[in-house]
This record gives structure tokens, sequence and C-alpha cells, in this order.
């Protein structure tokens, strides 16, 4: 094992490994990063996995972020002669896993790059020189030699719409980039320490592959086809799973079938490299899985029109990025908006998103004829005007949720109403006192009246509070995040809980017309509250429709000694 430092403000470091007598793996560690792709929060950094596999034929799987250029390339090159890499093996063509396929061209000119034809279409446009290449589809083999018959399965939108698979029956090694994967940077090369990476292997696969859960099963049977055993995935980012290699992969087909159970679908149309399309796209894609809506992602610049239009025909919402209005893929891009339009129903809801690539095809015009078409707007336009940030992409993420919600409110009030009554009312007798839960995160601001908290814990003192699934405020709740739990006083908690009680729209401002102060965690306290405590999220359990979130307290303070908190009495249990 070598580690390489850099001197930089963030900390980039590169292990290589030898996985087996014939893989290797170069893994750039990220130590500091904490934002990624669609600008969820990192708390642990990540990695950039690359592979060697040495057959007769030598072929790299993957490379890294342009950020690790040089350290990357003094690691490829002191592990092995660039002039002997026969084959470099795409899995997909996002920057932080084929930023530098060009930089390794230059010295390995003789090499072959093999992908999926989106891949190579993508690459070309990436590297803007002339390079061999194979594409490759589902049960296409390459044969390196030596028992290296590498079968590829195709992945799409595993979370770019280019994705492939690469299996070495030698190895028994499943190479699977984005999937299966987690931002977790540690020196630690697999996955020994289960407990410790769990959480951002879940939140991992909540921000990246719950939009795509349908794809995560389509390509986990064409993995259950492969004939051999997978006893490593070697992953794009984060520890391999070595250890835990089975019951891992079978989360993501748990969870997977889990959010496509309904019988809701939301259909999200984007232009994977246009703008921040493929950015904005999965925080809304996000936001609608958050409301238990399933959601099929179609990138528009390489879907089929019968695709599209059978796709549009089953879907109950819709989600349209606006492509660029001048260029190459002008003529078809218009066409495959025009597809989505001649399939649409007037009982469908909708919404619309600017991709901020400079020549974004103008919202109203679409809008007006989608509205004339009966079908009925999900949340006002996003129209992007700047480079996105924290507050933007939340603002995607609570505009998803409401299109998702208006999909399933009448669901959930017939629900209410074929709930045995008996029961419904035994349970509305568990009664709880009444909080407001504030959280800060950089830009993302987040409120939400709370009942269901009880103490949990002594030393540490600890409680837990359970957060709706498609509550905003959930993910400023993740492992390792902190906010401030403000309890309420008997007789005088009317005002706050008129306020946050209240609708907001997404994006608003939770906390305008509320007096505040700053807690030491960032987060706000409110004024008007009988006590508040300061806290971090020590775990989480998932528990159907809700989070239970465990968290220990940091400080607290009471603001009238002699206060009695409010507590809530209902009537029924099967809603708030």
């Amino acid at each position: 094992m070598v580690a390489t430092p850099i001197k930089t403000e963030k900390r980039l470091t590169i292990q290589t490994e030898k996985v087996n007598d014939n893989t290797t793996t170069i893994r750039s560690l990220d130590w500091d990063r904490d934002r990624f792709d669609i600008e969820f929060g990192l708390q642990n950094g990540t990695t950039y996995n690359s592979y060697i596999i040495r057959g007769e034929k030598i072929a790299l799987v993957d490379t890294s972020h342009a950020k690790f250029r040089q350290l990357y390339l003094d690691a490829l090159t002191g592990e092995i002669d660039p002039k002997t890499i026969d084959y470099i093996i795409i899995s997909h063509t996002e920057p932080d896993h084929s930023g530098l396929v060009k930089d390794v061209l230059k010295i390995a000119p003789q090499a072959v790059v093999v992908g999926a034809k989106i891949a190579i279409k993508f690459l070309k446009d990436l590297v803007h020189d002339p390079f061999e290449f194979i594409e490759v589809k589902s049960g296409d083999r390459l044969d390196l030699g030596n028992g290296h018959n590498l079968e590829f399965v195709s992945a799409p939108n595993l979370h770019w719409p280019d994705t492939i698979f690469t299996y070495d029956p030698a190895s028994e090694i499943l190479f699977t980039c984005d999937a299966f994967g987690m931002h977790y940077c540690s020196d630690d090369t697999y996955d020994e320490n289960l407990q410790a990476i769990t959480p951002d292997y879940r939140f991992y696969y909540e921000c990246l592959m719950a939009p795509n859960a349908r794809s995560v099963l389509s390509a986990m049977k064409r993995v259950d086809k492969l004939d051999g055993e997978i006893t490593l995935v070697a992953n794009g980012h984060g520890p391999l799973l070595k250890h835990n290699t089975k019951e891992m992969m079978e989360w993501y087909r748990q969870w997977s079938e889990a959010q496509t159970k309904g019988d809701k679908m939301a259909a999200v149309f984007y232009v994977s490299d246009y703008g921040y399309s493929d950015r904005i796209s999965q925080a809304i894609a996000k936001g609608i899985t958050k409301a238990g809506v399933a959601v099929e992602m179609v990138d528009l610049k390489v879907a089929d029109p019968q695709d599209v239009h059978e796709i549009v025909g089953r879907a109950a919402g819709l989600v349209i990025g606006m492509p660029p209005i001048d260029s190459a893929y002008n003529a078809e891009l218009s066409k495959a908006v025009g597809t989505i339009l001649a399939a649409s129903k007037d009982k469908q809801v909708f919404g619309m998103f600017e991709s901020y690539g400079g020549n974004d095809e103008p919202i109203d015009p679409l809008q007006m004829r989608f509205r004339d078409a009966g079908l009925t707007k999900a949340f006002d336009s996003i129209r992007v005007k700047d480079d996105p940030s924290e507050g933007l992409y939340q603002l995607c993420e609570e505009s998803g949720t409401d299109l998702g919600q208006l999909l399933t409110q009448k669901e959930k009030l017939k629900q209410r109403k074929n709930i045995d009554t008996e029961l419904d009312k035994a349970m509305g007798r568990i009664s709880g006192g009444l909080y407001i839960i504030t959280a800060q995160k950089g830009d993302m601001k987040g409120a939400m009246v709370a009942s269901w908290v009880t103490q949990a814990s002594f030393e540490p003192p600890g409680f837990t509070v359970a957060v709706a699934k498609d509550r905003a405020i959930e993910s400023l709740m993740q492992v390792g995040d902190r906010f401030v739990l403000n309890i309420l006083e008997e007789g005088k908690y009317q005002p706050l809980m008129k306020h946050f009680l209240k609708r907001f729209p997404p994006g608003a401002d939770r906390f305008a017309g509320v007096k505040v102060q700053t807690a030491k965690n960032g987060s706000p306290i409110l004024n008007d509250a009988l006590a508040y405590l300061e806290c971090e999220v020590i775990s989480r359990m998932e528990c159907s429709d809700h989070w239970i979130v465990y968290s220990k307290v940091d400080a607290g303070r009471v603001s009238n000694p002699d206060g009695l908190t409010a507590v809530h009495h209902r009537k029924v249990g099967n809603y708030y």
C-alpha cells in the first residue's frame, strides 16, 4: 500500500493496493470534500476508485477526478507501464470517473476505449481527439486471457444514462462504478466496519439511487444472470464491498422494491450534459421519492421517442428540464419535448425547470401548452439565473416533494378512512409534548413541528424523534448533522405553532417574522420557546413512513424554570 500526500487546502492522497494477484485498485482519497454531485452534504469525504486488471492483456477500469491529475498519473505509472495498457473500460462518463481519460490516452495512445454506445458518444465530446473504441452492451465479452473473460452488464441511469458494470469471472469481482458505493473516505480499503459505513451507504442510495430504483432492479436482474459468484464489489466511491458483499447488495434490492411498490410514478426528463440539468433533475427526483412516489429518469438526448411516449403514458407526474434552444441536437430534443406534450393526459401533474446552460428553451410558452392540455402545475417553475447554490437544490428537492405529495394525497385520505376506528382511537391516546425542530446547514434551513420525541439515554444525554420521510427537514438530519430541539411552553405555544404549521412554498424562509438567535451549532433557537437543546444526530432507524432519529445533546437551557412543556393530545392515531 502506498499513500502519497499533496499540500493543498483540501487533503488529497492516493492509495494503491492489490485486490488479488491480478487486480490492483488505485483509490483517490478526497478527505475533506463536503459537497457532492446534487449538492448533498458529505460528512466523511469521498474517494474515486480506479482498477487495473492483468490478464495476458491489461485493462484499466475508470480513471479519477481531474483534481488528482498528477497524483493519479504518478500512481498509475508507478504500477504499470502505460504503453502496456490494452483497454480503458469506461463505466460511465461522469467527470469524477472519466476526468482523466484524455490524460491517460496521451501516455497510452494504443489503448482501446471500451464503453456503452452512449458513453463513447459522450466521451468524444470530452476528449476532442480521435481514439480507438469498442461499443459494448449487456452480454458482450472482452477476453483478456488467463480466465479474465470480462462480461458487461448494462446498468443505465445508475446514475448516468451510459453506465455499465463489468464482471471478471476469474477473480469474481463486479466493477460497478457509482452503484453500491458511498461517499466515505478512510484508509480502510474494504468494508470491515459495517456499523461505521452503513449511514453513508444508505444516504448515498437515497440521494443517487432511490430516484432510479426501477433501474436498480433491472440492473440487478441482469447481474443475477451472471455465470459465477460475486465475492467482491469494486465500486467507484468509498470502501470496496468484500466482507458484507451479499448483504449490502441485497439492501439495494430491498430498498428499491420498497421504493417502487406504489402505483404512482413520476417521469423526470432532463439533458444529462447540458448546464446543471442532471443535478437539478436528480434533486427534484429525490424529493419525489421522499413522498413515496417512484421515479423514472429520462435523458432526452439519448431517449428513444417510442420509450418517451410509453413512459409519459404510465406516469402520473411529469417534470421537464428545458433543453438548449440552439445545439446540434436541437431538432431531436424539440421532437422529444413534443412527444412528451403529445402523450400527456389531463389528469397528470407537471413541473418545469431551467438548467442554466445559457441557451435554455423558454419555459413560459411550453408551460402554457401543458396547462391548456389540462395538466395541473405541481410547483412554480424553477428558473436558474446563477450557478446553483445549496438553497437552490433545497428548493428543487422541496418542489419534488410537493409534486409527490400532490399525487398521493387522495390515497392518504382514503387510508385514513379505512383504518379500524377503535384501533385508531386507542393509538390516539398516546400523547407527546410539543416541540419545534430547527436546523441550518450552509444556505439550507428547515423547521418542523414534532410531538413524537422521547428521551432515550442518560449518558450521553440523548433522545429519539420520529421524522416523516417526506418532511423537508429530514435532509438536514442525517448522521453527523446538528439541529436544535425547541421545547414549547404550555399556554404560550399557539403563535409558534400557528406559524410553523403553515404550508410553506418550496424554498421559503421558515423563520421570516420569527424571533431567533443562533445556537453554537449554527441552528436557529426560537426566542419564545420554553427551553432548547443543541443536538447531534448519532444514528437513524427506518420505520415504514418515518425515520427514528437518535441524537445526543451537547447543550441546553431553560428560559422559564416554572414553565411546563406543552402537551399534544390527539383523538386519532393514524395522522397528525
